[in-house]
């Protein structure tokens, strides 16, 4: 059995297969933690759900912004963006199966020394902690006020975690953590504008798993949703997103060795990432 972890997928539906092929995944075998972001901007969105739902549970997935913002358009609570790509899903005969099942998805999955999660964890946060917090979002999500989360999920604050926050503001912190952050304050607090490579991070900021102290720091965290950061490969980091829609590879880890695997991007959706 291997496990193999994917960076953001983004509806690179070829890609994926192409991914799959080239490490010769066997779903009788084998099992893929995905990073989130399934989902829009790519041309294959509708494609890449459907697999990820057949392969149950050899597939483990966490949410990412677009997954979220996805279900979010879905239920009326948020408007698609220009340069969106869900139309082939919200049209889709099989499309409330799709949606219920990616509202099941996890924010967070900790599994031995490995942690999954789309963008990051905040200092403070033990794994622990984090897989508890990221229950608490997950219920909001699957519960049946569900649309009620949805909308009140959006927004930049409070942009620092507190054990006192209470209601759907705690819940957007714990959202925002784990599916849009990428830099820090040393003292945790999140900025959400920066999207740039590590030279350009603005003054008094600095990558989430650089923080000092970190309480998860003994782990290793697999995350994405970071492309200009790109491949980051350490003992208590793994950064997978390598810009597959921008034009660079879509990437791979083989969790029991660390081998990479890589394939090219086919249709870039612009020039540079």
């Amino acid at each position: 059995m291997a496990t193999y972890a994917i960076g953001d997928i983004q509806g690179c539906y070829n890609e994926l297969q192409h991914l799959l092929d080239r490490v010769a995944f066997d779903p009788a075998r084998d099992q893929l933690w995905l990073v989130g972001d399934l989902v829009n901007r790519g041309p294959g969105s509708l494609e890449v759900l459907r697999l990820v739902k057949s392969l149950g549970d050899r597939a483990i997935t966490v949410l990412g912004n677009h997954d979220l913002h996805l279900l979010a358009v879905s239920v009326g609570v948020a408007e698609l963006h220009r340069s969106d790509t869900l139309d082939a899903i919200l049209q889709a005969p099989d499309r409330d199966e799709l949606l219920h099942w990616l509202r099941q998805q996890r924010l967070v999955h900790a599994e031995g020394n490995y942690v999954l999660v789309h963008a990051g964890l905040l200092p403070q946060w033990s794994v622990a902690q984090a897989a508890s917090l990221a229950r608490e979002a997950e219920q909001a999500l699957q519960g049946d006020d569900y649309v009620t989360f949805l909308s009140r999920m959006y927004g930049n604050s409070p942009h620092r975690w507190s054990d006192d926050i209470t209601g759907y503001k705690r819940l957007r912190v714990i959202v925002n953590a784990f599916t849009r952050t990428r830099i820090l304050t040393p003292q945790g607090e999140m900025e959400f504008k920066f999207k740039g490579e590590l030279p350009n991070i603005p003054a008094g900021y600095l990558p989430w798993y650089d923080v000092p102290q970190r309480a998860s720091r003994e782990a290793t965290v697999i995350f994405g949703h970071w492309s200009a950061l790109g491949l980051l490969l350490r003992e208590d980091a793994i950064a997978l997103d390598t810009g597959c829609l921008w034009g660079g590879p879509m990437t791979a880890i083989r969790l029991e060795d660390r081998q990479l695997f890589q394939v090219s991007c086919n249709n870039p959706v612009a020039k540079h990432w």
